[in-house]
């Protein structure tokens, strides 16, 4: 993805907001926003938020495994089941 093309001016997205909404949705692809030639604000549609919101999580999950593991808290899968069992057994 090149960002260069997907940066405009704040005045742009005032002048063209209904036609940079339709963009986002069309190209998934988030816009950069500047202001006084600075970035300011990354806006992107709905869709694509969801998308990165649900690969933060997962990756968050993922980051937690291996900190579990790094840290010797880990069971055995034999073991894991049977306290299951035992769980719902009980």
């Amino acid at each position: 993805m090149k960002f260069s093309s997907q940066i405009k001016p704040i005045s742009y997205l005032k002048a063209n907001a209904a036609q940079v909404v339709d963009g986002l949705a069309e190209s998934g692809e988030p816009l950069v926003i500047t202001q006084n030639g600075e970035a300011k604000a990354v806006i992107q549609d709905v869709k694509s938020y969801e998308q990165t919101q649900e690969t933060l999580a997962l990756l968050k999950i993922l980051a937690l495994g291996n900190r579990q593991v790094e840290e010797g808290r880990v069971h055995s899968a034999k073991d894991a089941l049977a306290s299951l069992r035992k769980k719902h057994s009980g």
